[in-house]
C-alpha cells in the first residue's frame, strides 16, 4: 500500500508539472518574452529612438516592381498584359471625387482616429498586465500601401490595371511583422450562437484570423487545411467543403488575369503561429486553444461551445504555417456595402433544388425584378458566374457592391477558398447565368478569346503568374489545365447563345448593355 501511494503522488506530480509547464509556454513565457524583447534596429543604425520610429515604415525597404509586369523575354504574362486589350480605356471614364470610393480627407481622419484609440487600448492592456514595453507608439504614414490600397479603389475595380500599390501592398503582407490576431467577425458570433440547426459546418473547417501588421494594416489569415495534390471527395456537398488558401491566393491571380479587379490583393505566407498568433493575440479565447500536437507541432483550432475538438486544428511544423493573407476593404464606416443573396443560390441542404436548377426559363423571372431589369447588375452576375466556373466554386450564396456606385457598380469576388477543389470535374451548373440568360459583355468574351489563344494561353499566363507567389507552387498542374478546359466550356455556351439569340442579343457592348433576349427557343 504504502508503495501504491508513492506511485499515485508521482503520476499527481508528474500531471501538474506537465500543466505547469503548458501554462508556462502558452501563457507566461509569451508575457515574459513580449516584455524582454528588444526592438528590432536596423543594422548600423546609429540612433535608437529615431529607428524604432522608421523601422516599421514599409518606405524603408526595397520594394520590387509591380508584379503584373513580372516576367523575363518571351514572357507570356509581359505579353498578356502588353496587349491593346488591357490598355485600351476602361469606359465610362474617372470625372471626379464621385467615382472614387473614398474622399482623401475623410478616410484619414478616420484612420488617425482608429489608430489613436489602438495606442490607448494597447497602452490599458500593458498596464493590466504590468507590462513594460520599449515600444513607440504606432504612427499613422499615409505612403503606406494599404492605405493607398484603399483610397484607389474605384468605380472600374478594385485597383488600376498599371497601379504599383497592389505589388507593394503584397510584399507588405508577405513580410511586414505582426502586431496583433484575432477571431473574423463571423468566428466571433459563433461563440456566441453555436447551434448545428443554424449553422452547416462546423467552425472548426473554415477557421480564419484577422491580423494587424506593424504598419497598421489588416489582412484576413486562412491557414492551409488541404495538401496541394487532395482532392475533395466527390461525395463531399460543397457547404461541408474544406476552404482552401491556395484557392484564394489563385483567385487573386485568375482575376488579375480575366482583367476584373474584383478580388481583394492576396498573398501567401509562411506564419509563425507562436510568434505572429499566439504571442501578440490579447483575445484569450484564441490562447487557450493552442495546444502541443503529439507530432511536437504548435497547434489551434476554434473554439465552439459544440465543436471543441483537436481533430479540427491547424497546426505549425512545428511552428510554421502556410496560409494565404487577403487586403481588408475600407471599414463599412466609411465605405458601405449591400449584401445581396444571388438569385443563383444553392439550397444548403441535403435534399431539394432551387427554382434555376429545375426550371430553364428562370432567367426571365429574375430579368424582371429590380436591380437586375434595368442595369449592369445582370451583366456582372454572370462575370462572377464565369469567374467561378473557372475555379469550380459552387458557394457564392451572397455578392457584395459598395453602395456609393450603385446598381451598376461592380461585384466584389470574396470568399474564393471553396474553388480549385476538384480539377477532374466541371460543374457546369455554376454557368447557369450565363447559360440560361444568354447575355455577356464584350469585354468579358474579348478577354476570354484571347486567353484561349496558344500566345496567351490561360494555363500558362496563370502558372506564370504564380510563381511570384511564396509559396509556389500556389496549384498543381492539374489545375491549371482544367482552366484551359473549362475556358473553352465557356466559350461553346456563348457560341451556343449566339446560334440562337444572335450576336447582337447575346454580347453587350456597354457595361450596363441593353435588354436580354428571352430564355425561351427562338
Amino acid at each position: 500500500m504504502p508503495g501504491l501511494r508513492r506511485d499515485r503522488l508521482r503520476t499527481l506530480l508528474l500531471l501538474l508539472g506537465v500543466l505547469l509547464a503548458a501554462d508556462l509556454y502558452f501563457h507566461l513565457g509569451p508575457r515574459v518574452r513580449r516584455r524582454l524583447r528588444p526592438r528590432e534596429r536596423p543594422p548600423g543604425c546609429p540612433c535608437a529612438h529615431r529607428a524604432a520610429t522608421s523601422a516599421p515604415r514599409p518606405a524603408a525597404r526595397h520594394v520590387p516592381p509591380a508584379e503584373p509586369d513580372g516576367g523575363g523575354p518571351g514572357s507570356k504574362l509581359r505579353a498578356l498584359f502588353a496587349h491593346p486589350l488591357y490598355n485600351e480605356p476602361e469606359k465610362p471614364p474617372l470625372l471626379g471625387p464621385e467615382d472614387s470610393l473614398l474622399a482623401g480627407p475623410e478616410a484619414l481622419r478616420y484612420y488617425r482616429r482608429k489608430v489613436a484609440r489602438w495606442n490607448r487600448r494597447h497602452r490599458i492592456y500593458k498596464e493590466q498586465l504590468n507590462l513594460t514595453s520599449l515600444d513607440p507608439p504606432l504612427q499613422l504614414h499615409l505612403e503606406t500601401s494599404w492605405i493607398q490600397f484603399h483610397l484607389g479603389i474605384s468605380r472600374h475595380g478594385l485597383y488600376s490595371r498599371s497601379s504599383p500599390v497592389v505589388s507593394k501592398l503584397l510584399h507588405d503582407m508577405r513580410h511586414l511583422p505582426t502586431i496583433s490576431a484575432d477571431y473574423s467577425q463571423d468566428e466571433k458570433a459563433l461563440l456566441g450562437a453555436c447551434d448545428c440547426t443554424q449553422i452547416v459546418k462546423p467552425s472548426g473547417v473554415h477557421l480564419k484570423l484577422v491580423l494587424r501588421f506593424s504598419d497598421f494594416g489588416k489582412a484576413m489569415f486562412k491557414p492551409m487545411r488541404q495538401l496541394r495534390d487532395e482532392e475533395t471527395p466527390e461525395d463531399f456537398f460543397y457547404f461541408i467543403d474544406f476552404q482552401r488558401h491556395n484557392a484564394e491566393i489563385a483567385a487573386f491571380h485568375l482575376d488579375r488575369i480575366l482583367d476584373f479587379r474584383r478580388v481583394p490583393p492576396t498573398v501567401g505566407r509562411l506564419v509563425n503561429v507562436t510568434k505572429e498568433i499566439l504571442e501578440v493575440t490579447k483575445n484569450e479565447i484564441l490562447q487557450s486553444v493552442f495546444f502541443i500536437s503529439p507530432a511536437s507541432n504548435v497547434c489551434f483550432f476554434a473554439k465552439c461551445p459544440y465543436l471543441c475538438k483537436t481533430e479540427y486544428a491547424v497546426c505549425g511544423n512545428p511552428h510554421l504555417l502556410e496560409g494565404s493573407l487577403s487586403a481588408f476593404l475600407p471599414s463599412l464606416n466609411l465605405a458601405p456595402r449591400l449584401s445581396v443573396p444571388s438569385p443563383w443560390i444553392r439550397s444548403y441542404s441535403l435534399a431539394g433544388k432551387e427554382e434555376w436548377e429545375v426550371n430553364p426559363l428562370y432567367c426571365d423571372t429574375v430579368k424582371q425584378v429590380y436591380p437586375h431589369s434595368s442595369s449592369g447588375r445582370l451583366l456582372n452576375i454572370i462575370d462572377m458566374a464565369i469567374f467561378d466556373f473557372l475555379t469550380g466554386n459552387m458557394d457564392r450564396h451572397h455578392y457584395e457592391t459598395f453602395t456609393k456606385f450603385g446598381d451598376d457598380g461592380f461585384l466584389i469576388h470574396l470568399d474564393n477558398a471553396r474553388g480549385f477543389g476538384r480539377h477532374s470535374h466541371d460543374e457546369v451548373s455554376i454557368l447557369s447565368p450565363l447559360s440560361q440568360c444568354c447575355r455577356i459583355k464584350r469585354k468579358t468574351l474579348s478577354h476570354l478569346q484571347l486567353l484561349a489563344q496558344a500566345d496567351y494561353r490561360l494555363s500558362d499566363v496563370m502558372r506564370e503568374s504564380l510563381l511570384e507567389d511564396q509559396l509556389t507552387p500556389v496549384l498543381t498542374e492539374p489545375h491549371l489545365l482544367a482552366l484551359d478546359r473549362r475556358l473553352q466550356t465557356v466559350l461553346r455556351t456563348v457560341r451556343g447563345c449566339i446560334e440562337a439569340h444572335g450576336e447582337h442579343s447575346v454580347v453587350a457592348n456597354g457595361p450596363t448593355g441593353q435588354s436580354a433576349p428571352d430564355s425561351g427557343p427562338s
